[in-house]
């Protein structure tokens, strides 16, 4: 949410429609990621170490896959504990499957060329990118492996790679991992979509389309704590529908949920990008107004409530009046914590419907 704290990365469409917060959706994935490539590199090191001491090879190449491992096991531990920005990203993420793929070739040559066991080991690599880096990375690394194979080629001494048999034995050998890497990018692909949707699912509200309160606690705690660390005023606004149950009771509950749209509507079309809108539950709605004093506040409020008492309901060709209570608290006049601020603007609402309805009530007013 944008409120002017350098720290939040995000995007939010504050005009009703929930979308996902991608940047902090993704980096919570790549955190994972992270994690997993970080135990898949010691795993790596492991089994290579493992290879070694049952292939019990005391020789010269022997101890050049060592001083590999010492070199790979220095870079694990520098990059992974050592790195100076520890934000994650893709490029860090590509940079430790490419040093991946230089120790495989390395191990690989000192173990056999293209006859070693380990050659598989490049599928490691080809799955990590399929997940984590998307398509184009993952093209670039299936591009770098041919290149370790033509290499690897080179150094059996049995001629040019690029000659007919040669290439067509190449072309045989990256076939899987371009088949790998094609279905697990799919496969990705697939997964996060429906992480994204299922987010999107449960900070939504299924009739209106706006923030649940879930959503909305987490997005407003956020602007609270950038108002008390900046000392920025923000508002709470509660509105509730005076004649919901009326409306049900009298022309179904479709009429009633149109009723609820109906509000959503008119409040949206006076929110700001940042203003953040919710179902609070039932017919109340909750929108915090960042940077607002209860004077802004107010105006807001009234705004919202003139638009809704001059949009009368149409069912059935009939037109239906409809109004909304209001009630507002403002940080930090109303209270210093968010729930206070909540349970203050609950009450100035109850007020408002106590004072015979369609009317604004601030805090702590009459």
């Amino acid at each position: 949410m944008v409120t002017g704290g350098k720290e939040e990365n995000m995007h939010e469409d504050f005009t009703g429609k929930v979308q996902i917060d991608t940047p902090s959706f993704e980096a919570d994935a790549l955190k994972g990621f992270s994690r997993t490539i970080d135990e898949i590199q010691w795993l790596l090191v492991v089994l290579v170490l493992l290879y070694q001491i049952v292939q019990g090879r005391e020789d010269e190449s022997a101890a050049s896959i060592y001083y590999g491992l010492l070199l790979y096991s220095v870079f694990i531990a520098g990059f992974r504990y050592f790195y100076v920005n520890r934000d994650e990203s893709r490029w860090k993420l590509a940079i430790e499957t490419w040093v991946m793929i230089v120790f495989i070739t390395w191990v690989i040559y000192y173990s056999g060329r293209l006859e070693s066991p380990l050659v598989n080991l490049y599928l490691l690599t080809v799955i990590i990118s399929s997940l984590t880096l998307g398509r184009l990375i993952t093209l670039l690394e299936v591009a770098l492996i041919a290149a370790c194979y033509i290499f690897l080629g080179y150094s059996t001494g049995v001629g040019s790679p690029f000659w007919a048999p040669n290439a067509a034995s190449l072309v045989t050998q990256l076939a899987p991992m371009l088949l790998v890497a094609y279905i697990t990018t799919m496969l990705a692909a697939d997964i996060r979509s429906a992480l994204s949707r299922i987010k999107l699912i449960s900070e939504t509200d299924e009739l209106t389309g706006i923030y649940n309160l879930r959503a909305f606690t987490t997005i407003a705690n956020r602007t609270h704590t950038q108002s008390v660390r900046y000392g920025h005023a923000y508002s709470i606004v509660m509105f509730d529908s005076d004649n919901l149950k009326a409306v049900n009771d009298t022309y179904g509950h479709e009429a009633g949920n149109r009723l609820l749209k109906l509000t959503v509507t008119c409040i949206q079309q006076l929110l700001r990008e940042y203003d953040v809108f919710a179902r609070y539950g039932g017919d109340e709605f909750v929108v915090q107004l960042p940077q607002a004093t209860a004077d802004g506040a107010f105006e807001f409020a009234e705004r919202v409530r003139k638009c809704i008492e001059s949009t009368p309901l149409d069912t059935k060709g009939r037109l239906v009046s409809t109004t909304v209570s209001v009630g507002i608290a403002a940080y930090p006049e109303h209270g210093e914590e968010l729930a206070a601020l909540i349970n203050s603007a609950d009450q100035a609402l109850y007020n408002s419907k106590k004072r015979g309805r369609n009317r604004t009530s601030v805090s702590g007013g009459q």
